[in-house]
């Protein structure tokens, strides 16, 4: 069952220089940054606040670190912006299969490695009214430190 907003993505062309605008305008610190290989993306997760399942809700920032990233031929397409919504579940992997089975494709056979350690699998935008919808498990560790 989903349980909250985990993150909403933001694609964007340099990092850095959207980090400082959302510290500056809204006051948002980076609580976590990597870069994501598999996804080929460097990433800075701000956190907006705590959430009462013990999770979180972020803005994910994302800069393709190659062209050819899911996420750098978005940005060629559309420019940047909103990328992705991304919903909380203890259970990605039933959750997944729970909305494979009402007729929406799942992107991903088995959830790979997301953010912090995450669990995750993206649906696909055509069945979810044109929104690209990620189905996020947190690591076990970023869920028992809130």
């Amino acid at each position: 069952m989903l349980t909250r907003i985990d993150h909403i993505g933001i694609a964007c062309f340099d990092l850095d220089r959207t980090v400082e605008f959302y510290r500056a305008t809204y006051g948002f610190e980076v609580f976590h940054t990597e870069v994501n290989e598999e996804q080929g993306v460097r990433e800075a997760m701000l956190k907006v606040n705590e959430t009462s399942d013990g999770g979180a809700s972020y803005i994910q920032l994302l800069e393709p670190i190659r062209e050819d990233s899911a996420v750098g031929k978005w940005l060629a397409r559309h420019g940047e912006g909103v990328h992705h919504i991304a919903f909380g579940t203890a259970d990605v992997d039933g959750d997944a299969a729970a909305v494979r089975d009402k007729g929406v494709r799942v992107l991903y056979e088995e959830p790979r490695r997301g953010s912090m350690g995450s669990r995750i699998t993206f649906l696909h935008p055509k069945d979810c009214h044109g929104v690209l919808t990620e189905l996020v498990t947190a690591a076990a560790e970023r869920r028992n430190a809130h």
